[in-house]
């Protein structure tokens, strides 16, 4: 069996990225964390916003912050949009067991989450979301 390595000397899927600089770690956190805050100030609407900002302003200069403004921005979009399709269905009534429940799992999913990979990645490690729709890289 052929022991294939990385540019860097290790065997492949081993590599494991550079810890992330102070700074980026910041970045990153607010990135994890302007969704669940915008859900509680904007009720939900405002919440791609934040991840937005941070990727737009960092996504060149930091591969670490890229990575976790995109992850929380589409997880975000994702859980946008399981709320509406749970405020559509609750609309028409007849939906309303199963878009209350949407609903729920939008709102807490985007806060209890963005948590979650803000706590990860302020020890410099990066957080994948769970249930993503992959728009941004």
């Amino acid at each position: 069996m052929q022991n294939y390595e990385t540019q860097h000397g290790q065997p492949y899927g081993s590599y494991s990225a550079p810890a992330a600089r102070g700074d980026d770690r910041l970045w990153a956190i607010v990135a994890h964390l302007s969704a669940p805050i915008a859900a509680l100030v904007s009720a939900g609407w405002l919440t791609i916003v934040g991840p937005l900002i941070v990727w737009l302003a960092k996504k060149d200069s930091s591969p670490f912050v890229r990575n976790a403004a995109a992850g929380a921005f589409n997880f975000t979009i994702s859980m946008w949009l399981t709320s509406l399709i749970g405020w559509i269905l609750t609309i028409t009534v007849i939906g309303a067991v199963i878009g209350i429940p949407l609903i729920i799992i939008g709102s807490v999913g985007s806060i209890v989450l963005g948590v979650v990979g803000a706590i990860k990645t302020s020890g410099g490690e990066s957080y994948t979301y769970p249930w993503q729709v992959r728009l941004l890289k």
